[in-house]
């Protein structure tokens, strides 16, 4: 019994720890946050997104692309990413989603 109980409490601090300050980046003393997400079957193409965009679009666009670099190096070995939505369009046409800005794009293999 007493193990059931600690494998749960080990569990649930486990659950609780986040990646923290691999999702962030500080642009200009203020900190944006970042996520990706890559299907199951094909790692390979991903979203990438980045925010607060309210804050400063420079700043969450670099969130977005920093999660998407590290996505490619820790899959792919590679940080060369062919764009489908990318980090240089202008700021007008950026794709901004939930005041996050939306980067999208495949990992090229080296």
């Amino acid at each position: 019994m007493k193990a059931t109980w600690a494998s749960a409490a080990i569990m649930l601090v486990l659950a609780a720890c986040g990646r923290g300050e691999l999702d962030t980046i500080t642009f200009q003393g203020v900190q944006f946050t970042g996520n990706l997400r890559a299907e199951r079957g094909d790692r390979a193409t991903f979203v990438a997104t980045g925010g607060p965009a309210s804050v400063s679009l420079e700043g969450a666009r670099r969130a977005a692309y920093y999660q998407a670099v590290q996505h490619c190096i820790a899959y792919l070995g590679s940080s060369d990413i062919a764009w489908i939505n990318g980090p240089d369009v202008e700021d007008a046409a950026l794709l901004i989603d939930n005041n996050s800005v939306v980067l999208s794009g495949r990992c090229v293999e080296p």
